[in-house]
This record gives C-alpha cells, sequence and structure tokens, in this order.
C-alpha cells in the first residue's frame, strides 16, 4: 500500500506511475485521496482542540467549585457537555474519514520502478536476455500431454476422478522426479543462504491482505468458508507474513527465506493449448524464495534473485529468456517484476517458470514491517520469486529431452532421481 505521505508530497511522481500502469481512473482516485486525507487532518485538529478546550473547562469547574461559584461552575458543565457531544462527533467523523481512505487506499496498485517498460500487454515486455540453444527435436515429437500417456508418468483422468479437472495425479518416474526437482531448487537455494522454512498452506485474511492477494484476488483463492481460510495460492503469502507487525533487528538483515509449498489457484479453467496439460493447474508444487532488505539494497537483491533462477535453469540445461515486464503486465503490488521463460519444443512457445519481484515498501506497509536502523524505524522492503514452479518446467524437460528411446533426465536432477530416462 503507497504511503500516504509519499502520495501527498509526491502526486505526480505517482500519477505518472499509475498511468504507466494504465490504472483506470488514476486522477480522480488521487485527488480523491488527497481530499479525504486534507479531511481527516482537519478533523483530527477540530477534536484535538475540543479535547483541549473539555480538559481546560474540566479544570475550570473544579477551581469554581472550590471558589463556591456554583452558577459559574454549572454553566462550564453545560458548556463541558457540549464539548463531549462534538468530541464525540469529530471521533465518528475521523473514525468514517479514515475507513474511507483506508478502502481507497487499498485499491490503488504500486509505482513502478524507472526502469519498467511502457505497455499495455505481455506483447509489450521487455527482452533483456535470452540463453541457450533452441533444440531440434526428432520428427516424431510429441507435446507433453501426449508424452505423460505415452509413458504413464502423469494421469490427469485420475485426478479428475478424485478432486476435479487441473488436479493431476503423478504416477512412479513422473512422481520421482517432481520430488527430484523440489529437493534440487531448496538444495540450490541453501546453498545461496537461503533458510529453510516449512510454512502452512492456508491463511487468514489479515496474511492475504498483508502480501497483496487481499482484497485484489480474492476471486482467484480457494476459500475455507467455515474457518474463514484461504488455500494459497504461493509460498509468498505465509513466508512474508512471518515477519507482520514485527520490528526487525538490523542485525537480522537481509533475511533471506525459501519454502516449498503446494499452491492453488481457482483462476484457471479457459481453454486452448496455451493452457493443456501442466500449462495451467489448480494445484502445483513451487519453491519459493524471500527477502527483506534495506532500501538501498534491494535492487542489487533483486539482480541476484534473477541470477539465482537463471543457474537453475542453466543446470537444467533449458533454453531461457529473462522478460523486464511492462506498467501494463505487472503485478498489483510489485514495482519491477522479471519474468523467466523456458522454451517449450514441442509447442514451439515460451513458457514462464518464475516472477522475481520487488515490491519496495508496499507489502511492508500494510505488513508493518520495519526495521530500527541508526535509531529511526522505517518500512523495509520485500522482495519474492519462483525457483521454481514445477509443472512448466517438467513440461519442457519432457518436451526438449525427448528421444526416439525415451526422456533423457538432465544430468544435474539423475542424483536425485535415481535414473537417467524415462522409458
Amino acid at each position: 500500500m503507497l504511503q500516504l505521505p509519499f502520495i501527498r508530497e509526491n502526486k505526480d511522481t505517482v500519477l505518472a506511475g499509475l498511468r504507466k500502469r494504465h490504472f483506470a481512473n488514476a486522477d480522480a482516485i488521487i485527488e480523491q485521496v488527497l481530499t479525504l486525507d486534507q479531511q481527516r487532518r482537519d478533523t483530527q485538529r477540530d477534536l484535538d482542540d475540543t479535547l483541549a478546550q473539555s480538559n481546560a473547562k474540566a479544570k475550570e469547574i473544579g477551581a469554581l467549585m472550590k471558589a463556591g461559584n456554583k452558577a459559574a461552575a454549572e454553566s462550564a458543565k453545560a458548556e463541558t457537555a457540549d464539548l463531549k457531544v462534538r468530541s464525540k462527533n469529530l471521533d465518528d467523523a475521523l473514525k468514517t474519514a479514515e475507513q474511507q481512505l483506508q478502502d481507497l487506499l487499498v485499491t490503488i496498485p504500486n509505482i513502478p520502478h524507472s526502469s519498467v517498460p511502457e505497455g499495455r500487454t505481455a506483447d509489450d515486455n521487455e527482452v533483456v536476455l535470452e540463453h541457450g540453444d533452441i533444440p531440434t527435436l526428432h520428427a516424431d515429437a510429441q507435446p507433453h500431454w501426449d508424452l505423460i500417456k505415452k509413458y504413464d508418468i502423469i494421469d490427469f483422468e485420475l485426478g479428475v476422478k478424485i478432486s476435479g479437472a487441473g488436479f493431476p495425479v503423478y504416477k512412479g518416474k513422473g512422481a520421482r522426479i517432481q520430488r527430484a526437482l523440489i529437493n534440487f531448487f531448496l538444495d540450490e537455494a541453501l546453498a545461496a543462504g537461503y533458510v529453510e522454512v516449512q510454512p502452512p498452506i492456508v491463511v487468514n485474511e489479515e496474511s492475504g491482505f498483508g502480501t497483496g492477494q487481499l482484497p485484489d484476488k480474492e476471486g482467484q483463492m480457494y476459500y475455507v468458508t467455515e474457518d474463514k481460510l484461504y488455500l494459497i495460492p504461493t509460498a509468498e503469502v505465509p513466508i512474508t507474513n512471518l515477519y507482520r507487525d514485527v520490528i526487525v533487528a538490523e542485525s537480522q538483515l537481509p533475511i533471506c527465506n525459501v519454502g516449498y509449498t503446494p499452491c492453488f489457484r481457482r483462476e484457471a479453467g479457459s481453454w486452448g493449448a496455451h493452457v493443456r496439460g501442466l500449462n495451467r493447474l489448480h494445484q502445483f508444487d513451487k519453491v519459493e524464495i524471500v527477502r527483506i532488505e534495506r532500501p538501498e539494497n534491494s535492487y542489487a537483491a533483486l539482480e541476484g534473485m534473477s541470477l539465482h533462477v537463471q543457474s537453475l535453469l542453466q543446470k537444467l540445461e533449458l533454453p531461457y529468456r529473462v522478460l523486464r515486464l511492462c506498467g501494463g503486465d505487472m503485478g498489483f503490488t510489485s514495482a519491477l517484476t522479471y519474468d523467466m521463460e523456458v522454451w517449450s519444443a514441442a509447442q514451439g512457445r515460451w513458457l514462464e517458470v518464475s516472477s522475481v519481484s520487488n515490491f519496495e515498501t508496499y507489502q511492508a506497509n500494510r505488513l508493518k514491517l520495519r526495521a530500527k536502523i541508526e535509531g529511526k524505524t522505517q518500512l523495509l522492503h520485500t522482495l519474492n520469486g519462483s525457483a521454481l514452479a514445477l509443472p512448466r518446467i517438467l513440461a519442457s524437460i519432457l518436451e526438449n529431452n525427448q528421444t526416439p528411446d525415451g526422456i533423457r533426465i538432465p544430468k544435474v536432477l539423475v542424483p536425485y532421481c535415481g535414473f537417467d530416462v524415462i522409458n
């Protein structure tokens, strides 16, 4: 959530950032925020003055009573009663203005970093780099949704029977390669200095609000009605919320966590090859890295996180590219996002497998996540990234490494899998 003083003091910068995002009605909304903010401050000042007058009258009544001037004391009491009514009305007006302001602020997305390119859609994202050679497949190469049936390693029909569409069952070597990928990603993160946590996979409303999933993505999350809990769309939510309402010691920074969780998303369900097979699921596995940084270090940390994800893709021998997302394609809470996409040889297209983002103080303001640095309490910067999400990684491994004799397993995974080919 944007900070009010920042909006107040940097109106033109905020409006320029919101226009880069193509945020509708930016001018009107920011003007409404500033109007409500002024109303809130004026009401607070009036309330403070009224309370001061009431306190002064209370002292005056005591002095009058002590002096035996009952008539003047009674008159002062009547004035005090009027002041109490006015105080109550002002307090109610202040709470209303604060709530209206809060309700409006949570609808405003983060301001893009200056390096974010202009653009409305994914077609306008900037290609930062490409790495690796595009594989040439044999004449009878198949997309992964056919390969998994051929080798009987993933069963979508069983998943439909048990749960519904978008909940696959991994079997045999399919299950083992899933476990291998998870352990490989975790081990690589630990070697890079991240501390592993295993968080809950359901969160309360406060946690969803803290990282910005609520109220923005409420319809995309599974909701447990009786318990008022949400199944997590990503481990970002519970891991970052470990530090909600916390004043971090300066010596703890930077905080670097990694966690594996299943993830649940309701938005899958459109039709076409782009969502076929493993391309989009309701439930999937993901390893997430989260960092909490001093503001001056966060963009260097973001570059480091991008390089970490790239190193995983290089070790998996997957051709990939890095995109800097344009203003219109960024997530609601992000200030700058890099997407990593791998090449799917049988589908002939790029598949997103990771987003690495810096949220600056946007999440920290919602979370009340601060640190006392050099005697001053200040908001920190939060960052996260997929390192990595499994479904499309597995789809690309299966497609890119298929041969007439089976599917070759990347060398780095063989010690984790216990086999080097699926046949």
